[in-house]
Formats: structure tokens, C-alpha cells, sequence
């Protein structure tokens, strides 16, 4: 099934002495189930794309329809709403709360949808466990190493249940050992819960992983294989 319809977008930044086309015409879908890597140089649009996808960045032109929903058509209010439901996200900085625990980073936004604290409770430890992190629910941040960071970061995406989760760059300050622990989780929890990824990454390490590999230069996409 079909979650993600993008159409003709565009994405213009307009500075003071010059104009850059960031996204330049793309046309692509995203089907449920997919782990799909969007590589590409640095300045190549991939990550402003991401950015459209989730609704943090407004295209220029196009569209973006996710399940039949065009997200550029509503309201900041409705968007923000949309997006805690349906997206999930793991940046490349982790963003995590430094005051609140790997718990209870991970029970946020459950507990922003007004969620009842026992199903927070039985979620949030179910996806930590997931995670190789059920002992360690209890440190903060700053207790927890850069992996072990980035795994509770999946772990909060996963949360709200999301039709998909875009990931930005996120092994980009991961050791060897700790990207490929990340990555065999996303992979698993891909496989057996059809959750949808879509990453951004130059790391030929998630590009090995992914099944289909979209290549985008100048903002545009130039090849889109699917392995």
C-alpha cells in the first residue's frame, strides 16, 4: 500500500544575492514496509526533502500526500497534530531531554496524546527491551552512551505507533559497533512490525542495509533502485 505521494516539489531558498533550488521537481512514492536509504552529496537536497516529508519544512510547489492527507494544505495546528500521530523521527543529534530518563524521553509524546500512564508505561518498556535498553529505562541522557542515545531516540519514534519514521542521518556519530547494532534494530523492527524507514544518510553501511537506494543530485532524483 502506498503511504507517501510526493508530486512536482520544489523547495527555493531565497538569500540576498542569490536564489538555491534545494529540491528541483521530484516525483516519488514510498510504499508501506519499505527501508529506504535517499543518498546523495552534502547539498544535494536529500535531507530538506526529508524535512518537506515531515512537515518540519514548507515546499515551495507540489505536493506531499501521506495516506491520502496532503500535508502542505493544513493548518500549523492540524499539521502538528498530524505529524506527533503519524511521523516518527531520529535525528542525527539524538535530541533527547537531558533531564528526563530513557524512559521517560521515550513516554513524551504518549504522554502529549493524553495517553493513560499504564499503556505509556507497558509501551515504553516493551520498545526500551526492543532496543537492547530494559535495564537502563532509568538513566538520563548523559548516563547513556552515543548509541545507546540513538537507541532510545528510535525507541521515542516508535512510540505513537507512526506510519513511517524518517531518520537523519542517524549514524552520522556512531562508532562502527554502535551503527551496526542501530541499524539490525531498525531492520528487525522493519520485518516484523512492516514499520516503514526513510533515511538520509551518506553512510554506506545503512545503504547496504536498505532495500531500495533513491540517489538525488542538485535536488533531483537521478536513480531509484530497489535491491
Amino acid at each position: 500500500m502506498k503511504i507517501i505521494e510526493i508530486k512536482n516539489l520544489h523547495k527555493i531558498y531565497n538569500g540576498s544575492s542569490v536564489s538555491v533550488h534545494a529540491v528541483n521537481g521530484i516525483d516519488m512514492s514510498i510504499e508501506e514496509g519499505e527501508f529506504t536509504a535517499i543518498v546523495g552529496p552534502s547539498g544535494s537536497g536529500k535531507t530538506t526533502l526529508l524535512n518537506i516529508i515531515g512537515g518540519l519544512d514548507d515546499a515551495t510547489e507540489g505536493s506531499v500526500e501521506i495516506e491520502g492527507v496532503k500535508i502542505n494544505e493544513l493548518s500549523s495546528r492540524k499539521l502538528t497534530d498530524f505529524r506527533m500521530k503519524n511521523i516518527g523521527f531520529v535525528f542525527q543529534a539524538y535530541n533527547l531531554i537531558p533531564v528526563l530518563t530513557a524512559k521517560e524521553n521515550v513516554e513524551f509524546i504518549m504522554h502529549l496524546q493524553g495517553s493513560k500512564k499504564a499503556d505509556r508505561d507497558a509501551r515504553t518498556s516493551e520498545l526500551l527491551k526492543a532496543v537492547g535498553l530494559g535495564e537502563m529505562m532509568d538513566r538520563r541522557p548523559s548516563k547513556l552512551s552515543g548509541g545507546q542515545q540513538q537507541r532510545v531516540a528510535v525507541a521515542r519514534a516508535l512510540a505513537s505507533k507512526p506510519k513511517f519514521v524518517l531518520a537523519d542521518e542517524p549514524t552520522a556519530n556512531l562508532d562502527s559497533h554502535s551503527t551496526e547494532n542501530l541499524l539490525d534494530i531498525m531492520e528487525q523492527l522493519n520485518k516484523e512490525e512492516k514499520i516503514t524507514f526513510i533515511f538520509s544518510t551518506h553512510d554506506q553501511r545503512v545503504v547496504n542495509k536498505a532495500r531500495r537506494v533513491i540517489t538525488i543530485e542538485d535536488g533531483k532524483i537521478i536513480s531509484d533502485i530497489r535491491k
